[in-house]
């Protein structure tokens, strides 16, 4: 049997205006569902990207507001949360990261509920998760996401570098890892120097608990041991000069496979505590973690809303893939129809990930589309 995707488009009038269909596509997800009130008032995680400092295509500030305040009135007690990123850069601890997430708009005066980043101060806040996959017996995700008692996903679906596209799949699976589960899913080797802008100050050695750093006596620079080192990714956020890098080896096909084991991870405590939405708007070539956003491939759709991840990522790749390219974006072939993801980024097989989602038992790739 299919899984239930509703779909509400942006047509709006006076009689019916954006907030009120939204509301109805909220209604249409049953939210006392994931509210199990073996408490009073349980706490949802509401999952989403704050936006890199610079980038405007990440989810609107007022939406999140009417997700909040519909998660209180079927008795949740809502907290906005994303996890640190690996890479250096203004969401990479937090600090910073609450700082990115404020000047974005995600204030609490308008959002109406605390942010809290779900891997700690520098993104070792983590719970490390038995899964005996193919590629992962154990997975290492963020603490508050794990903890929460019901998670809320909202994700701005786009194009993907190395995913072919991002949504609800991946927000689970990079999103919800934690610093070393985010460099465990990109490589498969140590990180790496580059000694050419190392110092030898010695600041990674000072922080590495593993002992894996030393100075090489004969160039002054530091060394990192792949032997000793266990991937906490510590060492990238430490470095005072940003010479520490993740070294972006590991193959697209099994880079795919890794996220989606990470996202069985994190749905393995929540199967039925957690619900989806993606918001198709400003589809941008690339991820909202770069510090800006070209021009949309595509114009805006709509707003997707399932109990299934696999289902609601599926549908909005259809409809992406299904609609008109836009005249001035990067696409080369702008026909309805033709696969966006594949014109943009040849190298990735992207269905690669939906196969093995629904393999893993996360959801189901056939779906009912419902018009709200």
């Amino acid at each position: 049997m299919p899984s239930q995707v509703f779909f509400m488009d942006l047509r709006a009038s006076a009689k019916e205006p954006n907030f009120k269909k939204f509301q109805e596509l909220l209604k249409a997800l049953e939210l006392k569902s994931i509210v199990q009130r073996k408490k009073k008032r349980p706490l949802i995680g509401v999952k989403l990207h704050f936006g890199e400092k610079g980038n405007t295509s990440f989810i609107r500030p007022i939406y999140v507001r009417q997700v909040v305040d519909a998660l209180w009135d079927a008795g949740g007690r809502p907290f906005l949360t994303d996890a640190n990123t690996v890479y250096v850069g203004t969401r990479s601890e937090s600090v910073s990261h609450l700082t990115t997430a404020i000047e974005n708009g995600f204030a609490f005066a308008v959002v109406k509920a605390p942010l809290i980043i779900a891997d700690g101060l520098t993104g070792k806040a983590e719970v490390e998760v038995e899964i005996n996959k193919e590629q992962f017996k154990t997975v290492f995700l963020a603490e508050a996401i794990m903890e929460a008692e019901g998670l809320m996903v909202l994700s701005h679906f786009k194009c993907h570098e190395l995913s072919g596209f991002g949504g609800a799949l991946k927000n689970l699976g990079m999103g919800c890892a934690s610093r070393r589960g985010k460099l465990a899913q990109h490589s498969n080797i140590a990180p790496q120097v580059t000694a050419k802008k190392c110092t030898g100050c010695g600041e990674c050695i000072a922080h590495c608990a593993q002992e894996a750093i030393h100075i090489n006596p004969e160039t002054e620079k530091a060394v990192i041991d792949p032997a000793k080192c266990v991937g906490c990714a510590e060492c990238i956020l430490v470095c005072p000069y940003a010479n520490i890098q993740i070294q972006w080896n590991e193959s697209i096909p099994v880079f795919l496979k890794k996220m989606m084991e990470y996202a069985y991870g994190v749905m393995k405590d929540k199967k039925g505590r957690a619900v989806f939405l993606n918001f198709i708007t400003q589809v941008s070539p690339a991820c909202d973690c770069y510090g800006h956003n070209d021009f949309p491939i595509v114009g805006d759709i709509g707003i997707l809303a399932s109990k299934d991840p696999v289902a609601i990522d599926q549908a909005s790749a259809d409809m992406v893939n299904q609609a008109p390219g836009l005249s001035g974006s990067c696409l080369k072939d702008f026909s309805p129809g033709a696969d966006k993801f594949k014109d943009i980024y040849p190298q990735v097989d992207w269905p690669i990930q939906m196969e093995y989602a629904e393999q893993l038992g996360l959801g189901l790739r056939e779906y009912e589309l419902v018009k709200i």
